[in-house]
């Protein structure tokens, strides 16, 4: 949750729909939250021109910011940059258009996920790069990537979301009287032109490995890699809709079916030539690579959230999972009959907090349930709604410009229920100067196995992240039999 989650309260009035409709969902298929608006004035972002840059329009800049903005940007590493380079270039001389240009952003996102325009920009973020355990398994998404492109998907995908677009704005010009219908309407629309058809995903894999044995990269890459995103995918303990969180697998579906379709592929070209995986100078080039969450745009430390850049932190109820998107941070608690939702907003100095939550931007507000109080400090004030399913606590803290909302959702309102939303917003504080300078990023560390290693005792060396032993096993593509060899080199995950 970035400082671009800042907006004026009345630019929020479809609030109360989509908030319902996340929490409902347990804040699984709400991405479209426009009351965002993000900076104007960022710096262009850092790319790898490869041949010539591909043809732009003004619609397709427009594209390319808007996945910068709900990808976290773009990640700047000249080492990475280099290796992609090199494997983009191999791939288009090997390639049936080797006229073709292809230009590939980094995205600073921790999720698994590439895709592509039908200009030929490529995007891949961090996160794949994190989980890619050498240069073959890279190119194979890469490749599958520009597939896509050469294959015109891309193009067909960008005009079923032309026509999801019409349809979108059908449904909002619709006067419902049901506002989380109508929002529920929106969201399966734009999931459902997400993806690519299964049988463009096996024309894009069978072109995919193809054109990475052409370029003399280890043509089992794709069905390593498909394996790792599916056991990776496996481990998420929380699933959101948000850009920043979906992986590879919600826009190109992964099957048992998917990973055999590689490996008979890569069978092909197995016997053919010299196939590298080119495995020392990737993990040469994924040294220090920032894992999970940039702390910088907030991150979740177990229950715990905390924001460096905006100075606070707060800790969810017990049981809870929380997830930071693009626009809120959100979470569930295990069963799915509690929710929350934090977000900051700015608000007019001259509106009273319990005049705000009156205004509107919630739904069904009791108005005789509305107390202004003091929290930490800091004004404060706090009410309750409802709908057919749900009964909502919903806090509001005043501090300088910012208000930061707390929206609790319980499926049975209890005073134990009570209690925990009390608690968590009670727990909300300022960041001591000392925690917002020890507020470090993950990062991939790549280390050499010593005699008397074992995947048990590295996996202890892990830092920050959860089922170490699992994580080590996965981003280092170890099946439960795999043994460690003494100069193996491994990644793990330090703070």
């Amino acid at each position: 949750m970035g400082r671009q989650a800042l907006t004026h309260h009345h630019g929020a009035g479809r609030f109360a729909a989509a908030a319902v409709l996340c929490l409902t969902l347990a804040m699984g298929a709400c991405t479209d939250m426009g009351r965002f608006q993000v900076s104007g004035n960022e710096k262009p972002p850092p790319t790898i021109k490869v041949t010539r840059p591909a043809p732009e329009t003004s619609a397709t800049d427009r594209e390319h910011q808007r996945i910068l903005a709900s990808y976290g940007g773009a990640y700047n590493d000249p080492k990475l940059q280099a290796l992609i380079t090199k494997a983009v270039d191999r791939l288009v001389a090997a390639s049936d258009r080797p006229d073709f240009s292809y230009r590939v952003t980094i995205l600073n996102s921790g999720a698994v996920n590439a895709f592509a325009l039908p200009t030929g920009q490529l995007y891949v973020t961090r996160g794949l790069l994190a989980l890619a355990s050498d240069t073959s398994e890279l190119s194979s998404v890469l490749s599958h990537e520009m597939a896509h492109v050469l294959a015109k998907h891309a193009s067909i995908r960008e005009e079923q979301a032309r026509r999801a677009a019409l349809v979108n704005n059908m449904v909002g010009e619709v006067d419902s009287g049901d506002a989380n219908m109508q929002a529920l309407a929106l969201a399966k629309t734009k999931l459902t032109m997400a993806s690519f058809s299964r049988a463009q995903e096996f024309e894009a894999d069978a072109i995919g490995v193809a054109l990475a044995a052409k370029a003399n990269f280890d043509p089992y890459g794709a069905a390593r890699f498909l394996s790792a995103m599916e056991r990776n995918a496996a481990l998420k303990t929380s699933h959101t809709a948000d850009p920043r969180s979906q992986d590879f697998l919600s826009s190109h579906p992964a099957t048992p079916e998917r990973v055999e379709n590689a490996e008979t592929s890569a069978r092909q070209y197995a016997a053919s030539g010299s196939h590298e995986r080119d495995r020392n100078a990737y993990l040469s080039a994924i040294n220090n690579l920032v894992y999970g969450e940039d702390p910088s745009e907030g991150f979740v430390r177990g229950r715990r959230f905390l924001h460096p850049k905006l100075g606070f932190t707060f800790v969810a109820p017990e049981a809870y999972t929380l997830d930071n998107t693009a626009q809120a941070v959100v979470g569930v608690r295990d069963g799915g009959t509690q929710a929350l939702r934090f977000d900051v907003v700015r608000v007019p100095q001259e509106l009273s907090l319990a005049s705000y939550l009156n205004s509107g931007w919630m739904e069904n507000v009791d108005k005789s349930s509305v107390e202004e109080s003091t929290i930490g400090g800091y004004p404060a004030a706090t009410a309750t709604a409802s709908s057919d399913q749900w009964q909502f606590r919903i806090y509001a803290l005043r501090i300088g410009g910012d208000v930061y909302r707390f929206i609790f959702a319980a499926k049975d309102k209890t005073g134990d229920a009570e209690k925990s939303f009390r608690e968590t917003v009670n727990s909300f504080r300022r960041l001591t100067l000392n925690e917002i300078q020890a507020a470090r990023p993950l990062r991939v560390k790549i280390v050499s196995v010593k005699p008397g290693d074992t995947v048990e005792s590295m996996s202890r060396r892990m830092q920050g992240v959860d089922r170490p032993l699992e994580r080590f096993r996965i981003i280092n593509g170890l099946d439960q039999r795999a043994a460690l060899r003494p100069n193996d080199r491994v990644k793990i995950v330090v703070d």
